[in-house]
Order: structure tokens, then sequence, then C-alpha cells
């Protein structure tokens, strides 16, 4: 009887450890898009573009990103401004809606195929995609936001030594913000920002020109701006100011197709003059040059100068064959020379002439490929060849240098 008893105790005590007790339920886990990639803010006039590029992925990797909206924030504020200072001091300047997942807990891992999570739905950008905004700068933008002395967490900061004046032109800072489904926001994006200074002038209208190698855009600076310190005089000594940043001036050429701008000078161009070498016969291309005034690490761009277009029509004769020679066989003379270079090449014409007129005639009636040609001839007759070179738009070049031969008995 004693034996049941401790074998009952013994199962009772087993039971009750392997019964431990339910702790509190997990909350849900919630995800948030990661930050939106490569802002880049550029200030053209009196104007700011930012570009960036929606979620595609939530913080932790997962995929489609749980992302309804992006918006884009702005504040005039030291660089230094905190993402709760840009929340509270700063202002909302766009949004842009995304496809969202209807389902925001059903993803893909990192490591899994994009396709087997169900695509994100609604009108908004894909995810992933580059989208592009404008900010018109207005007086309001150009103030100032004087930010709180006391931290985010409501604690007032040590004293600080007063500032001296600022030396640097105001900033507006630039950054975004994927937004969930349920209104919670992720991480912001990289900051960018723009100075505020006055833009420059923009330069004159361009000049456009073109050869067979590329289209040549030139065009006039404007007017340097006014020094900040006078030359000295007899009455005023020579002056270092120490502490401002100077700006340097340069240039960027843009293409100006169905009323868009595309750069193509990476990085500015400190020169008033560039170079396309993207020709093609018969293709429009207009030109646009704005002045870029550089402020490291911040630049400010012009208005766009008037632009110009140009329509190249291949003029352009090839270059004349060289290194002629000729072999003499049997009742025929071989020819070869050197192939040209030129890409729009469509062949060579081979001229012929009997000795002593010097009249040349063509022998092949459409241009030939290959850089060499045998011709059947009479017996006893000495010959006289040169070769021309042929561009697909019927350029002609100069005849090569003559050679002559008499075919072999």
């Amino acid at each position: 009887m004693k034996r049941c008893g401790v074998a009952a105790g013994i199962l009772l005590a087993a039971l009750g450890i392997s019964c431990g007790k339910e702790g509190p339920p997990l909350p849900p886990l919630v995800r948030v898009p990661a930050p939106p990639a490569g802002l880049v803010a550029e200030r053209r006039g009196e104007s700011v573009d930012i570009t960036l590029t929606v979620p595609a992925a939530n913080t932790d990797g997962t995929r489609p990103a749980n992302v309804q909206r992006v918006d884009i924030y702005a504040i005039t504020a030291p660089a230094s401004v905190t993402d709760d200072q840009l929340l509270k001091l700063g202002t909302r300047v766009g949004s842009v809606d995304v496809k969202a997942p209807r389902d925001p807990n059903a993803t893909v891992d990192p490591d899994e195929p994009a396709s087997d999570a169900e695509p994100p739905i609604g009108k908004g950008l894909d995810q992933g995609a580059t989208t592009s905004f404008k900010e018109v700068l207005t007086s309001a933008a150009e103030r100032t936001v004087e930010l709180s002395s006391s931290s985010s967490n409501g604690k007032a900061t040590a004293p600080q030594p007063l500032a001296g004046p600022a030396l640097q032109p105001a900033s507006r800072i630039y950054a975004a913000v994927g937004v969930s489904t349920r209104g919670r926001r992720g991480p912001f994006s990289n900051r960018a920002g723009v100075p505020l200074m006055p833009a420059p002038a923009p330069p004159s209208e361009p000049q456009v020109t073109y050869d067979e190698s590329g289209i040549v855009v030139t065009w006039s600076a404007p007017q340097a701006r006014s020094p900040i310190q006078k030359p000295a005089t007899e009455d005023v000594l020579p002056s270092r100011p120490i502490g401002f940043s100077f700006s340097s001036t340069a240039f960027n050429v843009y293409e100006v197709r169905d009323q868009k701008e595309t750069r193509l000078t990476t990085p500015a161009s400190t020169e008033a003059r560039f170079v396309d070498k993207r020709i093609e016969w018969g293709v429009e291309r207009c030109y646009t040059v704005r002045t870029v005034e550089l402020i490291d690490p911040l630049s400010v761009e012009s208005e766009a100068s008037p632009a110009r277009c140009v329509t190249p029509t291949d003029t352009f004769s090839p270059k004349a064959p060289t290194g002629l020679t000729a072999v003499a066989t049997e009742g025929a003379i071989n020819l070869i020379w050197d192939p040209n270079t030129e890409a729009d090449l469509a062949g060579y014409v081979v001229l012929r002439a009997a000795a002593p007129s010097g009249t040349f005639t063509p022998v092949t009636p459409a241009p030939i490929q290959q850089a060499n040609f045998t011709d059947s001839v009479q017996p006893g007759v000495r010959y006289v060849y040169a070769v021309r070179a042929i561009d697909k738009a019927g350029n002609a070049s100069e005849p090569s240098e003559a050679t002559d031969a008499t075919e072999a008995r």
C-alpha cells in the first residue's frame, strides 16, 4: 500500500513539473516600412526638385513593405535638426500614395522569392519605384525655424556658448518617411539640403555645332557676383575674410525632350563648353544650360537658359583609303588596301583607268564590303587603280593614292 502511494506521488509530481503556467499573450508583430532610399534635393532657380525611391521592404527585410504612402518633410533649420523636431516644427510639403499589401502580415523573408507573396494593390506607385516632387520656395519657406532649447524628452539641454554670426547661407533640409497601412511611420530617409542664397544668373542661349564625332555646345557665362570685400586702394588696406565659404561657379548641361530635362554633365562642367558624343544623324537634340554655384557641400542652380536645338545631317566624307597595293597574276590584277574605321562606312568603289589616258571609271557598280578586289583584265595592258570609301549617307571620300600594274603572262 505504501508502495502504491509513493508511486502515485511521484507520478503527480512529474505531472506537476510538466504543466507550466501560461504567460501573458505576446503582442502582434507590427511591421513598418524601411526608410525611403536615395533621397536627393536639387535647387533650380526658385524651386527644389526632390527625388527618392519608395520602400519595397520592411525594417526587418520582409516583403512587400507595409507602406501606404510616403510623406516628404522640409524645414529651414540647421542640419542637426532631429527627427522629432522635423515632425513637430517642419512642414509636410508632399505626399505620394503607394500600392499597399492586402494583408501586411502575409510577407516573404529576404531570401525567398517575391513572387511567393501576394502583390500590393491600389492606385499608387509601385513599391521600389523612383518618384520626384517639386517644392516652389516661398517667403515662408525661407524663414529659419527657431529650434527649441529643450531636448525631445522634455529635459533642458546644457547651456551652450553664444554663437557668432552665421557664415554659411541658410539651408532647407528635406527628409522622407514611409507610413504604414495603420498610420505608423517607419524610419526617416537620409537628409538632403539646399542653400537658400539667391540663385545665380543663367548663362546665355547656347550655340550648337557638330561634326562627325559629336555635338559641341558652347555658351557665355553670366557676370560674376560682386565680391564681399572691394579690392584694396590707397585708402583701404587689403583684407582676408576668415570663416566665410566662398562659392565657385560651374555649369550643368541638360538635354530637353518632351518638356523634360535630362542632365548630361556629371560632375558639373567648369568650362563653358560641352561635347555630346551621342550623335545620331537625322535625330533632333535640344540643349539648355544652367549656372551652378557651389558652396561645399551644397549647390544651387540658376533658371535654365533658352533652349537651342539642332538636327545633325551627315555631310562628312570618309577618309581616303590608304595602303592600296596591286599584284598582277595571269589574267587578273589583285588589289588590297587598309580598311577604313568609320562607324557608318558602307563600302568601297574601285576605280580603274587604262594608262596612259588616266580617266578613271568605276569597276564596281555598287560599294563592296571587303578591302580587296580581283579585276579580270586584258593581257599586256597597264592599268591604274584608285579606291574611294563611301559612307551610309552616300558621302564619298577623295580617291586613294593611285597604283598601277600589268597582267602577268
